[in-house]
């Protein structure tokens, strides 16, 4: 298993969904801004918002253990091999991610229980 490189592309905000649904002085998103950077595996990395990880995971768990040498699906989604776009699930604030794979290997961050 690898490490998955995950950055945020871009954060947005559907302005007339929020001026009918959102909070008084809602805006993009407060937990992340382009250019942020994490690496995931199994684990969501320290920083990345809980929804974002709930939202991206899959394809994160994926690329991790080698899906992605062909591009995703049916290669009517992203031409590049070993990578993923994908957003949160905040349809007033979407934040957009790209999930690559890299060659940089995973490690467990914890010991494993044995059961007798």
């Amino acid at each position: 298993m690898n490490k998955v490189k995950i950055t945020v592309l871009e954060t947005t905000f559907n302005e007339d969904l929020a001026a009918q649904y959102g909070a008084e002085g809602l805006g993009k998103c407060p937990m992340h801004k382009k250019s942020d950077t994490f690496f995931g595996d199994y684990a969501k990395p320290d920083g990345l918002c809980d929804e974002a990880w709930k939202a991206i995971y899959q394809y994160v768990f994926a690329l991790a253990h080698g899906a992605g040498k062909e591009p995703f699906y049916f290669k009517d989604w992203i031409r590049t091999p070993g990578v993923a776009i994908c957003s949160c699930n905040d349809g007033l604030r979407p934040v957009i991610f790209k999930i690559e794979r890299t060659d940089i290997p995973a490690e467990i961050s914890y010991t494993p229980i044995e059961h007798d």
